[in-house]
C-alpha cells in the first residue's frame, strides 16, 4: 500500500498535468522523442516511471528540445548555460504564473531576509524570536534530510523546469513546504494569544499562505507531490513538539550565560558536521545562514537583556492591535531603509574581510577562488564560504537585535515597545 502511494505521487507526470491545467504549455514531438535515446535511462534511474514517461511523451503533440533535458549527473559543478538555450515550455497564463512565482518567494532567501528584520523592528520581537526558532530547527532538519536522502528533482521530461535556482539541490523533503508551514503557523500560534483579533481571519491566512507556497513548487515543475507531502507531514511533526518547548527556551537563552554558549558552540557544530551528499549542492551553505542568523539574533537578545535594556512589559496580554498612524508610518520606513542598509553593508564588508583574512591564512589569491567553481573537491573554496557566511549572518543577526535598536533610539525613531518585548 505505502509502495503505490510512494511511486504514484512520485510521478513527474503528475507534476507535467499540474503544469498544463495551470497554462503552461509543454513542448516535444514524436521525431524528437524517438531521437530520445537517454530519456528512459534518466527516469529509470530517478523517478523509477521511465515507461509512463515514455507513453506520456508519445501521446501528446508538441514539441520537446533535448538540450533542455534535466541530466541527473554526477558532476559536481554547475550546469553551463549552453544546456538552456532553448525552452521547453511557453506560459499560456500570466496571471497563474505570475502568483505562482509570488508564491514561492514568501518561502524563499529574499523573503527571509526582509521579513525577519521588519518583524522585530516593526511588530514584535517576543513573537519573533520564537518563529526564528522553529523556522531555525524546521529548515535545518530539512535540508540537511535532503543531502541524506538524495531523491532528486521532477523528471524532465515529462515536467518541465519553470525555475533553475536551486535546481542542483535534492528534491525530498520539500524545505518549501516545510517553511509553508512553520512562518505562517509559528505567526498565528504566538499572536492568537498575544494580541486580539479574530482567530478564523489568522487561520484562513496561513492557510492560503501555506497552500499558495506548495503549489508554486509543483507548477514551477521544483518537486513532486510527493516532496510536497513529505515536507508538509515532517514539519507538523517537528512543530507538535518544538511548539511547547519554544517558550522555555527562549527564557532560557535569554537569562543562563551557559545556555547562549551552548547555542552557539551547538551552531558551529552544526555547520561542521553537517551531512555531506555525493555531490555539490548550495544546501549546506543555506542552513548555515539560517543557523548563524538565528544564533546572531539570541545573542543580540542576550545583551539587550543583560544590560537590563530588555524588561518585562507593563501590562500583560493580549494586547489590542495598534493601527498606525502617519507618524509611525514614517518612523517604519526610515527604520526599514536604514535597517537593511547596515545589513547589506555589514555582509558586503564581511564577504570583503572574510576571504581577505582566510586566504591569507590559506595562501591563496582571493580573487581567484571567490570566481572559482563550487565543487566537492573545491575544499578551500567550500571552506571560506562557510566561515564567511557563518560570520556574515551572525553579525547581522546580533545588529538586527542589538545595534540597530540602539541606533533608532539614539536617533529617535524607535519602537517604543521594542525593549519590553519578554
Amino acid at each position: 500500500m505505502w509502495s503505490n502511494f510512494i511511486q504514484y505521487y512520485k510521478d513527474p507526470c503528475l507534476v507535467a498535468n499540474f503544469q498544463e491545467y495551470f497554462g503552461i504549455r509543454i513542448h516535444y514531438n514524436n521525431d524528437e522523442i524517438n531521437s530520445l535515446k537517454d530519456v528512459s535511462d534518466i527516469v529509470e534511474n530517478t523517478n523509477g516511471y521511465a515507461d509512463n514517461t515514455k507513453r506520456v511523451l508519445r501521446n501528446k503533440k508538441v514539441i520537446y528540445d533535448q538540450s533542455s533535458v534535466y541530466q541527473q549527473s554526477d558532476e559536481n559543478t554547475r550546469p553551463s548555460p549552453s544546456r538552456k538555450s532553448s525552452k521547453p515550455f511557453s506560459i499560456q497564463n500570466s496571471f497563474w504564473y505570475y502568483l505562482f512565482l509570488f508564491g514561492t518567494e514568501l518561502g524563499d532567501e529574499i523573503f527571509y531576509t526582509s521579513f525577519i528584520p521588519f518583524w522585530f523592528w516593526n511588530i514584535d520581537g517576543a513573537v519573533g524570536r520564537r518563529i526564528v526558532l522553529v523556522w531555525a530547527t524546521t529548515m535545518s532538519i530539512g535540508q540537511a534530510l535532503k543531502d541524506v536522502l538524495c531523491w532528486p528533482r521532477p523528471s524532465c521530461p515529462p515536467a518541465v523546469r519553470v525555475q533553475e535556482k536551486w535546481s542542483l539541490e535534492y528534491g525530498m523533503p520539500s524545505t518549501h513546504a516545510m517553511i509553508a508551514v512553520a512562518i505562517p503557523f509559528s505567526v498565528l500560534i504566538f499572536t492568537m494569544n498575544r494580541y486580539v483579533y479574530p482567530f478564523y481571519v489568522g487561520l484562513l491566512i496561513a492557510m492560503l499562505w501555506c497552500t499558495l507556497i506548495c503549489m508554486s513548487r509543483i507548477y514551477l515543475g521544483m518537486h513532486t507531490v510527493l516532496d510536497i507531502f513529505a515536507g508538509l507531514t515532517l514539519a507538523v511533526g517537528i512543530m507538535i513538539p518544538l511548539v511547547p518547548l519554544v517558550d522555555a527556551l527562549d527564557h532560557h537563552f535569554l537569562s543562563n550565560n551557559w545556555a547562549i554558549l551552548a547555542l552557539v558552540l551547538v551552531s558551529i557544530a552544526s555547520v561542521i558536521y553537517y551531512p555531506c551528499s555525493d555531490k555539490w549542492t548550495p544546501t549546506r551553505g543555506d542552513t548555515t545562514l539560517v543557523i548563524a542568523v538565528t544564533t546572531g539574533i539570541y545573542v543580540g537578545a542576550w545583551m539587550n537583556f543583560k544590560t537590563g535594556a530588555l524588561t518585562m512589559p507593563q501590562e500583560p496580554p493580549p494586547y489590542d492591535i495598534i493601527w498606525p498612524s502617519y507618524p509611525m508610518i514614517g518612523r517604519t520606513v526610515l527604520r526599514t531603509v536604514l535597517g537593511f542598509c547596515c545589513i547589506l553593508g555589514t555582509k558586503a564588508l564581511c564577504k570583503s574581510l572574510s576571504y581577505a583574512t582566510l586566504c591569507a591564512i590559506l595562501k591563496i589569491n582571493s580573487k581567484e577562488l571567490m570566481q572559482s567553481e563550487d565543487s566537492l573537491d573545491n575544499k578551500n573554496k567550500i571552506l571560506v564560504d562557510l566561515v564567511y557566511k557563518y560570520i556574515a549572518c551572525f553579525l547581522i543577526g546580533v545588529n538586527i537585535l542589538y545595534v540597530l535598536p540602539n541606533v533608532f533610539t539614539m536617533i529617535g525613531i524607535e519602537r517604543p515597545t521594542f525593549y519590553t518585548e519578554l
